[in-house]
Parts: C-alpha cells; structure tokens; sequence
C-alpha cells in the first residue's frame, strides 16, 4: 500500500473514531509550532533522525517542527520531558530500543514505558555491525568465535556504556556463542569505536550508523550485520546467518511518541504527517546513507509500534535482568 494512503487512513480512522467528524481542535491542529524531544545530544544518529524528520514534517504540518535536545541519564531524563508534558500534540518525544527497551530495564523511572505513552509510529531500524580493529588475527565471524573463545576474559569489546545497546550486544553474543568477552565502557559510542580504529580494543558490536564511515575507509574490520538481510550501505558484508552465526539479530530502531492521553485525532495527525514524511525520497536517502531502514507502511502504524515495543520487552528484559545489570 502507497504511504500516502496509509496516512489517509490514520486520518479516516480517527474520523471514524469521533463519529464521524474531526473535532475543532483536531481540524485546526497544529496552530503553533511543535517540539520533538531528542533524549541525546546534538549530532548522533538519534539527533541527526529527528532533525531530517522534523525538517519534512513541518512540510507536511504546516507548521514548525524544532528539536529540543533534553540529555541525561541515557536518554531517561529526555523520555520523562515526554511522559510529563502536556498532552495536547504539541509535544513529541524520539526514542529507540536502548531507551524504550534497555532502560526500563536497568533504571528505576517515573513512568511506565508502554502505559504513559501514545505510540505514533516507528521510523527505522538500524542493525549492529561485529567489527574488530584492523589487525585482529581473525579473518571472519567463525574465526573471531573461535578466539573470543580460545581466550576468555581476555578478548576486550568496547560499549558505548553499561546496559548500552553495544553492551547487550555483546550479551547476547556470549549467550549464543558460549564465549566470554571483557567489556570495556565507554562515555559513549564514539570515544568506544575511536579506541577500536586506534586499535586499543579487540571488537564492538556497534551501530551500523556509526561504523559504516571507518568501514568504508578501511580502518577497522567488519565481519557480519545482525539482521536476516544484508544492508544496502553495505551491501558485500554477510548476514550472521550467512557468516555462522543464525539468530543473532539485534537492531536499534526509533519510533517516535506523544504522552499518554493525546487525542487520537491529534496523534493520527501526527501519524499521518511522520509516514507523509517518510515516503519522502529525499528522506529515503537521507535515512540509507546512515544505514538506518525505513520500515513497510503496515510497520509505520501506532498499533504496529505498540506490539513490536511490547514484543521486544519480552525478549531483551529477561537477558538484561539475568546479567544482573542495574542502574539506581
């Protein structure tokens, strides 16, 4: 189905849903600019999406779309902005898997994850990349399980912190493979995948969007992406499936959010706008070249987002509390 008719029926359904007319406020609504809250700092792959997409949704809005960057706390400090917000449309929150999922985790929050938000859609998935500095003695997937478990403890994978995605990567990694890695945190990604390009670390399990630049320029080694296809940024590196290791599917991807007790009116105008905005092929382009994947339209629904939120919890939260990872 064409996204500009999937936006059309987000509306009709909201119409439906009033009797049959949208109320006042919604036919009117936005009649003032709207804030995205981004829970990271300017410039990372969090950041750099809602920019492009608030940028098009203004378009599609009739009205500004600014990004408020609220950091802190991995993102939570960002995420209760949203939680405690009015609930009238004007206020919009970013967010991913480490903050959605992750977090609720391994913190102790003020609001419930799937109870005190209005799900609006999902934007993209960016699957994580095995990469290992340039010089490690393996040659391929098979070959780096081989020496992670010939030398346990002692092979160091960076994370862009504890309980980040790079971490539960890694996790998951030990659990499917029976080896033993030596963690190494970090303040971030970025300082994480620098140590590994200087060749101070073994290995990361690092996003896609962040890694494709040192892969590119060869600087570090890339050995499989965690997804059941192979990404078009990077279209010569296998799947995990084809590299050794099936199942080890691991993706960060976004969705966007209202609190809870937005008018369904409103959100599915919200809704309507962001899959408007996604099927926008500047937008397109601009998500691939970061190595970000624009989900299906029947993916870009709330109901959608809603039950891959939920499934998604059923699957990391039992690994993230049997590592005994917790944050006060």
């Amino acid at each position: 189905m064409h996204r500009r008719a999937v936006a059309s029926l987000l509306l009709a359904s909201a119409v439906a849903a009033t009797g049959g007319a949208l109320p006042a406020g919604a036919q009117t609504f936005p009649t003032k600019q709207i804030t995205m809250v981004v829970p990271f700092t300017a410039g990372g792959p969090t950041d750099t999406l809602g920019r492009i997409l608030a940028e098009r949704m203004s378009k599609a809005l009739g009205q500004t779309v600014i990004v408020e960057n609220t950091t802190g706390a991995a993102g939570t400090i960002g995420v209760t902005r949203v939680a405690r917000a009015a609930p009238d449309g004007y206020t919009i929150g970013i967010g991913h898997w480490s903050t959605h999922v992750v977090n609720p985790a391994i913190y102790t929050l003020t609001y419930d994850i799937l109870e005190d938000f209005e799900p609006l859609a999902q934007i993209a998935t960016n699957p994580q990349l095995v990469v290992a500095r340039k010089d490690f003695p393996a040659t391929d997937l098979k070959g780096m399980i081989e020496y992670a478990k010939a030398n346990p403890d002692k092979t160091t994978a960076g994370t862009a912190g504890v309980g980040a995605a790079s971490h539960i990567g890694g996790l998951y990694f030990e659990q499917k493979t029976g080896a033993k890695l030596r963690f190494i945190p970090y303040r971030g990604g970025g300082p994480a995948l620098q140590d590994l390009v200087a060749g101070q670390i073994d290995m990361m399990f690092d996003q896609a969007a962040n890694s494709i630049p040192q892969i590119q320029a060869g600087k570090i080694k890339v050995f499989a992406v965690t997804a059941r296809e192979r990404l078009k940024a990077l279209p010569d590196v296998p799947t995990v499936d084809e590299a050794g290791l099936p199942g080890l599917y691991i993706s960060v991807w976004h969705g966007l959010w209202a609190p809870k007790g937005t008018p369904k009116d409103v959100a599915a105008k919200l809704t309507a706008a962001i899959v408007e905005s996604l099927a926008d092929p500047h937008v397109r382009e601009r998500f691939a070249a970061l190595g970000q994947e624009i989900p299906p339209p029947a993916q870009q629904t709330p109901q959608s987002l809603r039950a891959h939120h939920a499934a998604e919890i059923k699957l990391w939260w039992p690994l993230i509390k049997a590592a005994g990872i917790k944050i006060e």
